[in-house]
């Protein structure tokens, strides 16, 4: 996992500027090593917020100082499960995680927190414990399809996600199907750009964003949005 802040800009593309986009990236970024022979994978994660929507209401009024909460699985494997923690913090971004078990992400889901062992790392013991004392509870899930592309001067990474979509049925989160809804129209994508200290000038002339829409909501506000309070797809 990332273990340093870094920028990290977001835009929504209309399919048009998607389709030119993509076919950019491909021309001048490497793919990221984990896509399979279509370029992508996919990710599921089960988002975390308190009682009050503490979360939610942050994003939605900008907060420039916040956490979200994540249990996330990529491609349906549940051999591989992970708890993540992205905060916010005066426009960039820090991603911290650690690996559960099964078990570990049932008692989750299902609002209880696993014991905490001494024998768990410290990432996982933060993590655990953060969820406690802040009442955190599992209330929606988020599935997308991603197309991840890489550069390492600058630590550059550019990723364009399809076919987003929200759930309700939290219970079903580790389900090989699961009933969805897409919050965006066919062809459409989030397109989030991720550095470190600088982005090489040969991205930044082919993937101009100068047309697109900047956006600071997140998809787990989307989703919510759409599901929970009745907002309209983007």
């Amino acid at each position: 996992m990332e273990m340093k802040y870094r920028h990290e800009y977001k835009y929504v593309c209309n399919a048009k500027q998607n389709a030119i986009l993509k076919l950019r990236a491909d021309g001048i970024l490497k793919k990221d090593k984990h896509v399979g022979m279509d370029g992508a994978y996919r990710i599921r994660s089960l988002y975390f917020d308190d009682w009050n929507d503490r979360c939610y209401y942050e994003n939605e009024s900008g907060i420039g100082e916040r956490d979200k909460y994540r249990i996330r699985i990529y491609n349906e494997d549940i051999t591989r499960i992970t708890l993540e923690k992205k905060s916010k913090s005066r426009g960039m971004t820090l991603k911290t995680g650690c690996s559960l078990t099964r078990e570990e992400c049932m008692m989750l889901m299902k609002q209880e927190i696993p014991g905490i062992r001494q024998d768990m790392s410290s990432t996982k013991q933060c993590l655990l414990t953060e969820l406690m004392l802040r009442e955190m509870r599992p209330v929606v899930i988020v599935e997308y399809v991603r197309y991840p592309y890489v550069e390492k001067a600058g630590n550059v990474r550019i990723t364009f996600d399809e076919d987003i979509r929200s759930s309700n049925d939290l219970g079903d989160f580790l389900e090989k199907n699961i009933k969805v809804r897409p919050i965006m129209e066919k062809g459409q994508s989030i397109l989030e750009v991720k550095w470190d200290e600088f982005i090489p000038g040969y991205i930044k002339q082919n993937m101009d964003t100068n047309a697109l829409q900047r956006s600071s909501f997140s998809k787990y506000y989307l989703c919510r949005r759409f599901n929970t309070y009745g907002g309209s797809r983007i």
